[in-house]
């Protein structure tokens, strides 16, 4: 295995700017996660990498070797398609197999690749028969297998759980995470599902329009997300985003927007921003039932077993919170939010204030 750095990438189609002077280091043995929604050029980045497209500028370097003059088939990389990409009229064994007899490996190499990888995939006993025989999540394994017996230098995932039902991601997330710590492999992986980002990587480079919002751990992201942007994508339920402004009387301050006004605990923080324009954000976590500052009526319930995510009118804002495992409650209910503030967040101009 060996690191990736990619140095100020950029590519265009045609008077569209997908890719925008973008920067990444991936660590040797990192599983590093693409996050974005759908169009942002995640995708387009895996593609640059493994050379089917071509960038109009930047580097890209696998270990201490530039690569992008280089062919795809001399990168020594692997990549797992969103589609699985496997051949129909082959088996399992075959399909797994084809490159490495496309490569002339003699055939006792083959079948000590192909058996190992299959056991380590829980193929043994697939070997034999064709893709239509498989489930989703067999067909997606033996993908996976394909890249494995390879040995490359970089495994790049694109989306590949995206065509499974959910129940079937779930599990195979878990055994994602178990193959990398088996193979200890440098994997760049490409989802727009946060699940998927905050349960799989190591670290997470957040996309929007071309250009890098943030890079950090799950928790980076989730505790001090940078921007807006990273705010409302990543958590689920979403971030409660309210404009308003803090005013200041002495030494104490509150946030206020309408008639929606709480006291501020930490207003040393915030007296540079005294009326302006900032937007408070608040996780649904950090929102609770009980004798709190936030009143208003209660709009929907949503019973998920572990947890109950209440919506609540305040004010004629939404705001969404959650409540514990068998909270009962009405629709139009008069309901009082507390607040947990290691939960807020304030931004200007779209940047995080440091609170």
């Amino acid at each position: 295995m060996a690191n990736l750095s990619v140095r100020h990438l950029s590519k265009s189609f045609g008077k569209t700017r997908v890719i925008d002077n973008i920067s990444i280091d991936v660590q040797d043995g990192e599983f590093c996660i693409l996050l974005g929604p759908s169009g942002c050029g995640k995708t387009t980045v895996l593609r640059l990498i493994a050379g089917l497209e071509h960038q109009d500028g930047g580097e890209i370097y696998i270990g201490d070797k530039e690569i992008s003059d280089l062919s795809p088939k001399d990168r020594n990389i692997a990549m797992v398609f969103q589609s699985y990409a496997l051949y129909p009229h082959k088996n399992v064994y075959d399909n797994m197999a084809f490159p490495l007899k496309m490569n002339k490996i003699p055939k006792q190499d083959i079948d000590e690749k192909v058996l190992k990888t299959s056991q380590l995939l829980g193929l043994d006993d697939f070997l034999k028969r064709k893709p239509k025989e498989l489930s989703g999540g067999q067909r997606q394994r033996v993908a996976i297998g394909r890249a494995i017996v390879r040995e490359p230098q970089l495994f790049l995932f694109d989306e590949p759980l995206s065509n499974l039902d959910a129940k079937l991601r779930g599990s195979m997330r878990v055994e994602l995470a178990r193959l990398h710590q088996k193979l200890k492999a440098t994997i760049l992986y490409v989802t727009h599902d946060q699940t998927e980002a905050m349960t799989l990587g190591s670290r997470i480079v957040l996309f929007d329009k071309g250009k890098i919002q943030q890079a950090g751990s799950p928790s980076e992201l989730y505790h001090k997300p940078a921007n807006l942007f990273v705010a409302s994508f990543v958590g689920s339920p979403q971030i409660n985003l309210v404009e308003g402004s803090v005013r200041f009387h002495g030494k104490d301050a509150a946030f206020t927007a309408g008639n929606f006004k709480f006291t501020i605990g930490n207003p040393s923080a915030l007296s540079d921003y005294a009326d302006k324009p900032v937007v408070l954000g608040l996780r649904p976590e950090a929102l609770t039932p009980g004798d709190g500052p936030i009143r208003g009526e209660l709009e929907f319930i949503e019973q998920l077993g572990p947890e109950t995510i209440l919506y609540a009118d305040i004010d004629g804002t939404r705001i969404i919170a959650k409540a514990p495992s068998g909270y009962e409650g009405h629709r139009g209910k008069k309901i009082s939010l507390q607040i947990n503030e290691k939960g807020i967040h304030f931004f200007h101009n779209e940047k995080r204030i440091d609170f």
